[in-house]
């Protein structure tokens, strides 16, 4: 019965992996994360962040997800108290750090698009000057300017051609980016600032000194040195299967699936009903793979297995990001007193982005299913 357990994409030659295994991983993280911290304060933190700066920030991510990660999946061979005070702090590290990127990579992912589905040469950096007086009135308490309307059966006599519609896109595009830009951009800067003072408070600092303390002594239970890891790991790839089954993957086996847009852009905030299950899959997928890690003591290699389950991961990515995008597109067109072209440019932009999570559904489809024919003729 034991063998049920055991995975079978972990190597099964040599001695079982145990908490001593577990341990050198753990320390090797730890020394990963106190490396990165020494870089982000050699190198400094501008406005914009520099280059070396980044990277640091990115290394102390990574090495902050493989340890909570670690703690969440083999938690019975540590102690446990520690392991509860260390994995939401590592957490908040992670996450705190994460955001400014997000909203950088989001800004350039819907700019891309709107250039792309404008055909235009170039999209404004600047703010449109539509938006800023409008934003500037409703501060004052200004009562808005009242407009003309048009007839209410202008549309139906006179239905917008496709050189109508593209030439829509294009205006509104400009002044879409221009409202994207300064939205993001916003809260890009008060992310950075937020990860600065994080960076600086003193919970970071207790959390990077019992980091430093984790790179030479790992609190293992007693049975830790006996027990090994590989049932462990194979029980975060039975969560992640047990996920991926319950997902719609009939569904997402069709590139493109349109009732992912009946949520539309209506005025409810609340994230895509559709896409909490995906995004719970791919932190399962993630902690599936760090468990491989620290099993065979060594980062993701370039085996078909490895491969396929960062392909895997990478659609999990993309649709992590396209939904997101989605949504802030959805939140730029709730914009009071926005023009119509520019409401009809993020409509758009918002479809475009939902289209992307289904085609990213549907990559993951394509990767979990070679996966599972290959684990099923081993």
């Amino acid at each position: 019965m034991a063998q049920r357990h055991l995975d079978p994409t972990v190597p099964m030659a040599g001695p079982a992996p145990t908490g001593d295994a577990l341990a050198g991983y753990l320390r090797a993280q730890a020394t990963e994360f106190l490396r990165a911290l020494r870089l982000h304060r050699e190198t400094g933190s501008g406005a914009n962040g520099a280059e070396g700066s980044v990277d640091a920030a990115r290394a102390l991510r990574r090495s902050a997800r493989r340890i909570s990660a670690s703690l969440h999946t083999f938690q019975s061979l540590l102690d446990t108290d520690w392991c509860e005070g260390m994995r939401p702090e590592l957490a908040w590290v992670s996450g705190t750090l994460a955001m400014e990127h997000a909203y950088t990579a989001r800004l350039e992912r819907l700019l891309s698009a709107l250039h792309r589905l404008s055909g235009s040469t170039a999209l404004p950096a600047q703010v449109d000057a539509e938006i800023a007086p409008a934003a500037g009135s409703r501060a004052a308490g200004a009562a808005p300017v009242p407009q003309r309307a048009a007839p209410r059966d202008a549309g139906l006599r006179n239905p917008p051609t496709p050189a109508q519609e593209r030439g829509n896109l294009t205006v509104g595009a400009a002044k879409a980016g221009a409202l994207l830009d300064r939205q993001l951009t916003l809260a890009r800067t008060r992310a950075h600032s937020t990860a600065l003072q994080a960076l600086g408070s003193s919970r970071f600092h207790a959390i990077a000194d019992k980091v430093a303390v984790l790179a030479s002594e790992v609190p293992l239970t007693r049975s830790a040195a006996t027990t090994d890891l590989r049932p462990l790991a194979a029980a975060a790839k039975d969560r992640l299967k047990d996920a991926v089954t319950a997902l719609p993957l009939v569904t997402a086996g069709h590139p493109y699936n349109a009732a992912a847009l009946i949520h539309g852009l209506s005025p409810d905030t609340v994230p895509h009903p559709q896409d909490a299950p995906w995004h719970q899959v791919r932190l399962l997928l993630r902690l599936h793979r760090y468990a491989r890690e620290a099993v065979r003591g060594e980062p993701d290699g370039t085996s078909v297995v490895d491969l396929r389950l960062l392909s895997a991961g990478q659609a999990l990515n993309r649709h992590r990001d396209a939904s997101e995008a989605a949504a802030a597109a959805a939140q730029a067109a709730r914009t009071p007193r926005i023009a119509p072209a520019t409401a009809y440019a993020l409509g758009v932009l918002h479809a475009d982005q939902r289209h992307e999570v289904e085609a990213a559904r549907f990559a993951f489809q394509q990767a979990w299913q070679k996966e599972a024919e290959a684990v099923s003729t081993r």
